[in-house]
């Protein structure tokens, strides 16, 4: 995972624009600890904070087409960058890098090279000979991207806000899906999914889970693209375990000779953290001995995860109550992580959303509510799910990479007819555990969903709440809109974060990137109305939804 700036349309002279550029970047080393690279051209500066992954000796960036002409500045992964590869044969290719398959596509397609890259990416491209740029996102955010204006009017880019602060007067988030050049005065739309819109799936459509199963295998396969040691987050939860179970049967085999080669490091690792006695811990051992992947079980305390808040805060740009009490963990994680070697790690993000997962949504009162609501879950996991997963390993140097939410797959798990997502007296995801039938230990395929910030341990919410109320009074939360106007923090525990948030992120715009909404256990607002029980227990916590009991089948 990498870290980008950009200083574009600029008025400076070349050497402060670029001693500029270089001082904001050191602010994202953590999330590409491996190299720098700068470029300086007429009025733009790009300049990259590397973590190498594929050809981690060759691929440093900025890349530079032959003639000069273009330079990109990217952070993410191309899957199918060897497809790209052998189209252009014509191309003289410089490195190894997925990201260098880019240049070619704008060449060839302009800003609508976006639409032929399958991936996770944010990038900046400059093209010289037109005098244009084009900024660039995934489809759904998996990869964060801010944009900012600073006093001389110039255009900033960066991966994450903290590079902004000190030189921007206002920053804000630049939209998954979206691309803007400079003839743009803002970001415009190119990812335009079809699997929104409920009447267009066929509600009689039968499931087909071997190629539900097939569907995700391949994005796993894609996934595994590495030149350097990986592993997998694996919970216990179904999610991770499915993930892990793919990849573990995939790891002999070196995917990027098409399975002809042994892998480099075909042994899988995996990883799962906790407070002592958590059901996580307990139940990721229980799916790593099935696996059999070398696993590697992280105890913390509860003082050792507040201890860790305010850097969390720092590091994740959020106040967002679920985020924090989730991303905490997986932060301590991530440094014993890298500290064992390892860069990059598979992780099971957005299965919930896909699926229906969450335990609120046994409360859906029909289909198409309940396909809605993963529609609207879906279109937010980039400011909840994956702002969490991707900043609180980039901490670390370790990249975060999601299977679910490859965008073959996602058309494949939303064309599937709400009807057969829905609970019901079944466990939530039952389409996703028949489609595994056989390949996880039954306590593992068929065990209730659990929130990865409860599944650490129940002392660590409950924790965090009666920590928030030693330290915030009734009188600050029922003045919480006076001290914080915008985006106004909802109760003792989010107004403990919003306070740190506001101390480390002084611009107001700053605040009005995190969003503040009511729901219960993980619902949006909407949610809200399918049981009138709801309104008055609106916690993230998956424990505040009562009166669900699920059948394993």
């Amino acid at each position: 995972m990498c870290g980008i700036v950009a200083v574009l349309d600029h008025p400076y002279p070349a050497d402060q624009a670029r001693a500029l550029a270089v001082q904001q970047a050191r602010a994202l080393r953590h999330r590409g600890p491996d190299w720098s690279g700068v470029w300086v051209g007429a009025g733009a500066v790009l300049a990259h904070e590397r973590l190498g992954i594929v050809d981690p000796t060759g691929g440093s960036q900025p890349l530079l087409s032959p003639d000069g002409r273009l330079a990109v500045a990217v952070n993410g992964e191309i899957y199918d960058h060897e497809r790209h590869r052998a189209a252009h044969p014509a191309w003289p290719w410089q490195t190894g890098s997925d990201c260098e398959v880019i240049l070619p596509l704008y060449e060839a397609h302009g800003p609508d090279c976006v639409r032929h890259l399958r991936g996770m990416f944010a990038f900046v491209l400059v093209d010289q000979a037109r005098g244009d740029w084009l900024i660039a996102r995934d489809p759904l955010g998996i990869i964060p991207l801010y944009t900012g204006r600073d006093a001389a009017g110039a255009l900033w880019v960066a991966s994450e806000m903290k590079a902004l602060l000190g030189v921007c007067t206002q920053v804000a988030i630049f939209p998954p899906g979206h691309v803007q050049t400079r003839a743009d005065a803002e970001p415009r739309p190119w990812y335009a999914p079809t699997w929104t819109d409920f009447d267009a799936v066929d509600a009689s459509a039968p499931v087909d889970h071997t190629a539900l199963r097939e569907a995700l295998v391949t994005s796993v396969r894609s996934h595994l693209m590495s030149d350097v040691p990986y592993g997998v987050l694996l919970s216990g939860g179904l999610d991770s375990s499915v993930v892990a179970a793919i990849a573990a049967k995939l790891a002999p085999d070196r995917v990027e000779s098409g399975g002809r080669e042994a892998a480099w490091w075909p042994r899988l690792h995996s990883f799962s953290i906790g407070l002592h006695g958590s059901p996580d811990l307990a139940a990721a051992q229980v799916a790593a001995k099935a696996l059999g992947t070398v696993h590697h079980a992280f105890e913390f305390s509860f003082e050792e995860g507040l201890d860790a808040i305010r850097d969390v805060i720092w590091h994740l740009e959020t106040f967002d109550t679920t985020t924090i009490r989730a991303a905490t963990p997986m932060y301590l994680m991530a440094r014993r992580i890298k500290a064992l070697g390892v860069k990059m790690v598979l992780s099971g993000e957005g299965a919930d959303e896909l699926f229906g997962g969450y335990l609120y949504f046994h409360k859906a009162p029909d289909a198409r509510e309940f396909h809605e609501e993963t529609v609207r879950k879906v279109q937010k996991l980039h400011r909840y799910d994956l702002l969490r997963a991707n900043k609180s390993l980039s901490a670390w140097g370790v990249e975060a990479r999601v299977p679910f939410l490859d965008t073959d797959f996602i058309e494949h798990a939303m064309g599937i007819p709400a009807r057969h997502k829905m609970g019901g007296d079944r466990v939530e995801k039952h389409v996703l555990r028949q489609a595994f039938s056989g390949w996880l230990p039954d306590e593992i395929l068929w065990r209730q969903k659990e929130q990865f910030s409860d599944g650490v341990g129940y002392g660590w919410i409950d924790g965090l709440k009666a920590h928030a109320a030693s330290k915030v009074s009734d009188a600050q939360v029922a003045e919480a809109a006076a001290r914080f106007p915008v985006s106004t923090p909802v109760g003792k525990e989010q107004y403990l974060y919003r306070s740190i948030f506001d101390e480390l992120f002084s611009l107001p715009s700053a605040a009005a990137t995190v969003p503040v909404e009511a729901g219960i256990a993980c619902s949006t607002p909407t949610a809200l109305r399918w049981d009138a029980s709801f309104a008055g227990r609106a916690d993230p916590s998956g424990r505040s939804v009562a009166g669900v009991h699920t059948h394993a089948t």
